[in-house]
């Protein structure tokens, strides 16, 4: 089995190596930085059935980080139609943030530290993916 690890954000580089040193033998890990995927990449994606886990980080305002910014614009795209990722993904989103957000309001929440990690993984189903972990 093959799993593709695709990170956004310093913390979450930390992460998907921490994941695919876990690893065991039967599964295969690769990782990929989300922004060295430029748009026919991100074109391609939706035509090649694959095993995903995806690794984001939410920065400040609940915006993605730099580095990912640009993957999660494509997947946002009204355009796309909703069997997109029918039959060609199964994933899992693992949402990540800085706990310090929480110290700046009074308002904040542990959920909106992981508001990208969330759009993402509803965004996925919504393009008809099957996620095949919840969302952590």
């Amino acid at each position: 089995m093959k799993i593709t690890l695709y990170w956004g954000g310093e913390l979450s580089q930390g992460v998907a190596d921490q994941i695919s040193a876990q690893a065991g033998q039967e599964i295969a890990v690769e990782i990929v930085a989300m922004e060295s995927y430029g748009k026919s990449d991100l074109e391609a994606f939706a035509d090649t059935p694959s095993t995903c886990i995806f690794l984001l980080q939410t920065a400040e305002n609940n915006q993605p980080p730099e580095d990912a910014s640009k993957f999660l614009r494509f997947f946002k795209r009204k355009s796309h139609p909703t069997d997109m990722l029918s039959d060609k993904l199964q994933f899992a989103v693992l949402g990540l943030g800085d706990s310090n957000l929480l110290l700046d309001r009074q308002t904040t929440t542990a959920k909106d530290c992981s508001a990208c990690g969330q759009l993402l993984d509803t965004r996925l189903e919504t393009l008809g993916g099957t996620r095949f972990y919840e969302l952590g």
